[in-house]
């Protein structure tokens, strides 16, 4: 049976001991503040504990002398500053050393010998319940804390107390972060130039010095304070401002991950410097530290997440890679007849081309490579393959919805207005007939060419292009009741994961400048002569995107199946139109017989199956992250799938032909 907390208090202040050592004096405080949260259900329970101790303490007058010498031998001896101006921040400026560190303090347990208050305060205020009950101390309970832990006479003591030192020291401290961030080069030539000829950086220490003798001198009057106060805070919003400008570079010229975290820690140790000022300004301090205190609970709480680090600093990056997406992806989406019928031969012609592909294929598996060789050079072929249909502006349907559900998506950004859900179905119809006019095309054209193909082998070698027991193997496989829909799933994420790698590709070779390089760099312009460099800029700036994803796609297609064979997990890959070609091939090989098998209409059964896998997930994936990306809310959401169903109730047609026009 639990004791009542009335029972617990008395065996803790018989264990208060200012005299022991710092391990013993600080588990003392951590077992106080677990006996308070009792069990973290109630906050009034919480806030009913502590009016208890301050009773009991009151009512005994050597208890009191023993809290205030455990309270003077603490403030003493652990270093609050790095509380008040450090806590939450990463102890260095990259973002691989804060996630190191993250994990370091999620894995490894933490020691009470200390004089980091910061390390005390995580193991003494671990949980979101403790902000909610220290905010929810009255000003009455916190004003005889005060009074409880106050030495005799630190009243009367001539100047600034202790606590106003200590943000005095904080706000000195966090404006030389602030300063060290806005001074780095790398974050200062990113800066507006009206930013960068205000100097706001300059006078931030003289600022924050002329505060420091307002509060100190002793002949100080309230309004000289006022304004010092008035104008560090001008300062702060004025760095804040010229830091503010390096967003505006970004949407130009690509976003690093790195500088976002720096421009993040910039702002928040902004934030942290307007907090400490309002806690030293204040006419009621133990208000304030209490909230303030409350504060850093939070800040702590989110100082161990790592998908709240992860999250908040690839948010941007996450934005630029689906707009770079949305730029390809617009060239995909047709929205007239002539349009459609445009989609449907470059997809004819991408069908022809993976032909070669899938019997390439299987010329590879006649040479019986080791699984890494076999997987590689598979993914050689298809990534060749890939990036010969882009040169020669054909398509492959399934490259398709990961590029457009971002265009889709940025078209949300108008939301708001009138008549915006109803021209964004009419954006959705354009793709899911574009979609259907370039699997149609690959599917349509690719069955044929093989079967064409695999024929002119068989007369020219006199065997068949690939052998029965293959050609049974591959219906096999392809069976519309095995795993290959799961298989189709899964290539659907491997499209949208090549659509993610080259946003980002595009987003490095932008932030880099290298088309800019290419141009002007002395020694290429030398070696290429300068009309030739220029072409050679222009022409990756545009197709660099296209080469990342067909290149990346190829080799996990290839690859992935190697690697997962080697765990023993029996992971494929479905691709609609190379799965076609090997349903084709198969066909040649087992001849007019194959009609009558049962397995081979369960393989093409599967196959418009595995087209609409293929492109729902990769389409899913990208739009759902292209949606995060544009901060679409939930009910804005639920709105577009109303819409889209009240269209496919009232004009299911218009997804899959366009519509004619009236002569």
């Amino acid at each position: 049976m639990k004791r009542a907390p009335s029972a617990e208090l008395p065996s803790l202040l018989a264990a208060l001991d200012p005299g022991a050592g710092l391990a013993q004096r600080h588990l003392w405080l951590i077992h106080l503040l677990d006996w308070v949260r009792g069990q973290r259900d109630s906050v009034p329970a919480a806030v009913g504990r502590v009016q208890l101790f301050l009773d009991a303490v009151e009512a005994r007058p050597e208890v009191q002398q023993r809290l205030q010498a455990w309270w003077a031998t603490l403030v003493e001896h652990v270093d609050i500053t790095t509380l008040l101006a450090d806590f939450g921040f990463a102890p260095r400026t990259a973002l691989v050393s804060e996630v190191a560190e993250r994990l370091r303090t999620k894995l490894l347990p933490g020691s009470p010998e200390t004089i980091d208050a910061s390390e005390l305060f995580m193991l003494a205020l671990p949980s979101e319940f403790d902000a909610q009950w220290l905010a929810a101390l009255d000003e009455a309970q916190l004003t005889r804390l005060v009074a409880l832990l106050a030495p005799p006479g630190d009243e009367a003591q001539a100047g600034p107390s202790r606590w106003h030192r200590a943000l005095l020291d904080a706000i000195t401290y966090c404006a030389g972060q602030i300063l060290s961030t806005g001074f780095a080069p790398e974050l200062r030539l990113r800066m507006s130039e009206s930013a960068r000829d205000a100097q706001p950086f300059h006078a931030l220490i003289r600022d924050v010095e002329s505060l420091r003798v307002e509060v100190v001198h002793a002949l100080r009057t309230p309004d000289r304070l006022d304004e010092a106060a008035q104008r560090l805070r001008e300062r702060l919003e004025a760095c804040r401002a010229a830091a503010a400008t390096v967003y505006t570079h970004f949407e130009d010229n690509g976003i690093s991950v790195g500088l976002v975290f720096r421009l993040r820690q910039l702002r928040e140790r902004i934030l942290r410097v307007r907090e400490l000022l309002d806690c030293l300004l204040s006419p009621k301090p133990a208000v304030t530290a209490a909230r303030l205190l409350a504060h850093l609970v939070m800040v702590g709480q989110e100082r161990r997440s790592l998908r709240a680090l992860l999250a908040s600093n690839s948010s941007l990056l996450a934005a630029k890679v689906a707009e770079r997406s949305a730029e390809t992806g617009e060239h995909y989406i047709t929205r007239t007849a002539p349009e459609y019928r445009a989609m449907v031969r470059k997809a004819a012609g991408g069908g022809a081309v993976m032909a070669f592909t899938t019997l390439a294929k299987f010329g590879l598996y006649a040479l019986a490579l080791s699984a890494f060789w076999a997987g590689f050079w598979a993914g050689v072929n298809y990534a060749a393959t890939f990036v010969l249909i882009q040169l020669l502006h054909l398509t492959v349907a399934t490259k398709q919805p990961a590029m457009t559900a971002p265009a889709m998506a940025a078209k949300l950004k108008e939301i708001g207005t009138s008549g915006a859900i109803e021209s964004f179905v009419d954006e959705i119809t354009h793709l899911v007939r574009s979609q259907v006019a370039a699997v149609l095309g690959n599917v349509l054209v690719v069955f044929p060419a093989v079967l064409v193909l695999a024929l002119l082998i068989a007369l020219a070698t006199g065997s068949p292009a690939i052998s029965e027991r293959q050609a049974a193997h591959v219906l096999e496989s392809q069976h519309l009741l095995g795993p290959s829909l799961f298989f189709a799933a899964f290539t659907g994420v491997l499209l949208f994961a090549s659509s993610i790698i080259a946003g980002w590709t595009e987003n490095w070779f932008v932030l880099n400048r290298l088309d800019s390089a290419l141009q002007y760099n002395p020694r290429i312009t030398r070696l290429l002569g300068g009309e030739r460099a220029a072409r050679w800029a222009r022409f990756l700036r545009e197709n660099l995107s296209g080469f990342a994803a067909n290149i990346s796609l190829g080799f996990m297609l290839g690859l992935i199946p190697a690697f997962a064979g080697f765990f023993g997990l029996g992971l494929d890959v479905r691709h609609v139109t190379l799965s076609t070609g090997q349903v084709a091939a198969a066909s040649a090989a087992l001849g007019p017989t194959v009609l009558h098998s049962p397995a081979f209409w369960w393989a093409v059964a599967a196959l418009p199956l595995l087209g609409a896998l293929n492109v729902t997930v990769s389409f899913y994936l990208a739009f759902s992250l292209a949606l995060r990306a544009q901060n679409v809310s939930g009910v804005d959401r639920s709105r577009i799938y109303a819409a889209i169903r009240a269209r496919l109730r009232s004009a299911p047609m218009s997804f899959f032909v366009p519509a004619r026009r009236p002569a």
